[in-house]
């Protein structure tokens, strides 16, 4: 596309967008605005806009609380007792999998800690654990406690992968080089589908097929992935998923997320789990007595009944996810996430200050771009780009000496080419005015 930093281009390009009309359906978050600035949410990579019709199934599955009190589990469509089983066709399409392999359920960590009791399975040399190196800190705490509880030395199990010098991102046959190297050693490829410093999008499927060909198992954080990327889980033979529902899916603040556990697995009530009741079958579930019988596919995995007014508004945004379509979106993602490139080079064309490290090849990356601030110049930069009301991210400098990062993601879903015109603008004004203001 031949991008233009032009009011008459993005605006042209807002109105011939099939999909740009979508922003309408969302609440800006104007409490943010500064001076009557227009907000810019280039946030939604850590918590998406709230859906407009959220409310309204909020006040109906409180009005129905209110009427029918417990009896609310059994009566009318959206049944608590089955609440669980609305999130499943669309969380299907979203992720590329079988409905039996999906469930809206519990939060990323407490999920991730139950499938790794499921999938990390040490036996014999067969112990390590692969991971990109700069993993979320929670994904890395959650590992290594797994590793202890086994009686494992984090040192000498966990083996991280690090991009090679000069470099933030990891080639796809660097990955499944190492994969071949720990051969019968590996027990378990851990990594996130999109990481969530660099925005890179693995090759999930290549780093699976490495794994399996050594006789480990494949397990993903999507936490980044979930409703960014269009993903093929059961095609590509992953072993498990995990993602929260708060970021790329609007879910709310600390919404429900879910999992992915594959049908080779999820089918086998010989599948090592930890049981909960609602996780039993369904049929027999409230006849309070053993033994534990798991539902089958991910459903298995459920420890508890489904926090109804915590799910509810992922409701509201899955119905513009079935509307609007995941490749759909994965198109006008590429488009917007481009426009933003062109911008930030522009406000920088001689790349002395920014330097985007998310990959350049759209295949490889989803929505988000992380630029890289050299100097010291990153935390005032993003301070008046909070002050003009663009709402982005900011990364601290890393204890090795790693420059800071800004992170913005313009999400398919909501945001429009005027957005990213407003927020390129206004980081070249802020850039240059930054600049004189430190000499």
């Amino acid at each position: 596309m031949d991008y233009q930093a032009s009011l008459t281009f993005a605006r042209a390009r807002d109105q011939e967008d099939e999909l740009g009309g979508y922003q309408a359906k969302f609440f800006l978050p104007l409490g943010l605005a500064r001076d009557g600035k227009t907000v810019t949410y280039l946030a939604g990579n850590s918590l998406g806009l709230q859906p407009r019709a959220a409310t309204d199934l909020i006040e109906d599955e409180m009005d129905r609380w209110n009427r029918f009190a417990v009896e609310g589990h059994f009566l009318g469509d959206t049944k608590w007792v089955d609440y669980h089983t609305l999130f499943t066709k669309s969380l299907a399409k979203i992720v590329g999998a079988n409905e039996s392999e999906v469930v809206a359920m519990g939060e990323l960590s407490a999920n991730l800690h139950l499938l790794l009791a499921s999938f990390y399975r040490p036996e014999g040399e067969r112990k390590l654990i692969l991971m990109e190196a700069g993993a979320f800190p929670s994904d890395r705490f959650i590992v290594e406690s797994h590793v202890k509880w086994h009686g494992l030395d984090p040192k000498d199990v966990i083996v991280e992968i690090h991009p090679e010098d000069g470099r933030y991102i990891l080639d796809t046959d660097q990955i499944t080089e190492t994969i071949g190297g720990l051969g019968d050693e590996l027990a378990l490829v851990m990594m996130s589908g999109v990481q969530y410093f660099t925005g890179q999008y693995f090759d999930m499927e290549s780093i699976t097929k490495a794994a399996h060909a050594v006789g480990a198992k494949a397990g993903w954080d999507c936490a980044h992935a979930v409703g960014n990327v269009p993903m093929l889980l059961h095609d590509w033979n992953v072993d498990f998923a995990v993602w929260c529902s708060y970021k790329y899916l609007n879910g709310g603040p600390g919404a429900p997320g879910g999992i992915f556990v594959h049908d080779t697995h999820g089918l086998n009530p010989e599948t090592p789990r930890l049981a909960g009741w609602w996780g039993h079958n369904r049929a027999t579930r409230f006849n309070m007595d053993g033994p534990f019988d798991p539902m089958p596919g991910a459903e298995g995995w459920q420890l508890s009944n489904a926090s109804v007014i915590g799910l509810t508004p992922l409701r509201s945004s899955l119905e513009l996810f079935d509307d609007a379509g995941i490749m759909r979106l994965r198109e006008r993602s590429r488009n917007l996430t481009g426009y933003l490139e062109f911008m930030i080079n522009r406000a920088d064309p001689d790349y002395e200050v920014f330097e985007i490290i998310t990959p350049t090849e759209p295949k490889h990356r989803g929505c988000q771009l992380s630029v890289a601030v050299h100097g010291p110049l990153g935390k005032p930069i993003f301070d008046a780009l909070k002050m003009a009301s663009i709402i982005c991210d900011w990364r601290e400098p890393t204890q090795e000496g790693g420059p800071g990062v800004i992170r913005l993601a313009p999400t398919p879903l909501y945001n429009t080419y005027m957005d990213i015109l407003r927020a390129g603008e206004t980081l070249r004004v802020v850039l240059e005015t930054v600049k004189k203001q430190m000499g």
